[in-house]
């Protein structure tokens, strides 16, 4: 996604006032925009990206729209696929990232009992 700090970045390279609004811009400047945007791991700091080095291509992305779930899901899936800790615990409907389960959790329970009526 981008956020307030990558709107920042994109409108400072691309030369546009940051509190311009989108329809007052020209089409060269829109599409200065759109071409920073497909390329965003050249214009903005490494660090600042959503997905550094990443695992099947070794390089850096900055992944928007539609597929950051994508992404994530595949992640999942390889997590799961290959026996990990954490892709156990993400098929187990449990908290993945160490927090408590004896009480206080904010997921529906895994494993549920029904209570007698």
């Amino acid at each position: 996604g981008i956020n307030l700090h990558m709107s920042a970045v994109i409108a400072d390279k691309a030369g546009i006032s940051r509190t311009e609004k989108i329809g007052n811009l020209s089409d060269e400047q829109v599409a200065k925009l759109q071409e920073i945007v497909s390329n965003l791991p050249n214009y903005a700091p490494e660090w600042m990206v959503n997905r550094r080095k990443d695992l099947f291509t070794g390089e850096n992305k900055h992944i928007i729209g539609a597929d950051i779930a994508r992404v994530l899901r595949v992640d999942i899936n390889r997590l799961k696929k290959i026996r990990a800790y954490r892709g156990i615990r993400h098929e187990l409907g449990l908290a993945v990232r160490g927090q408590r389960t004896r009480s206080n959790r904010r997921q529906g329970l895994a494993l549920g009992v029904s209570r007698k009526r």
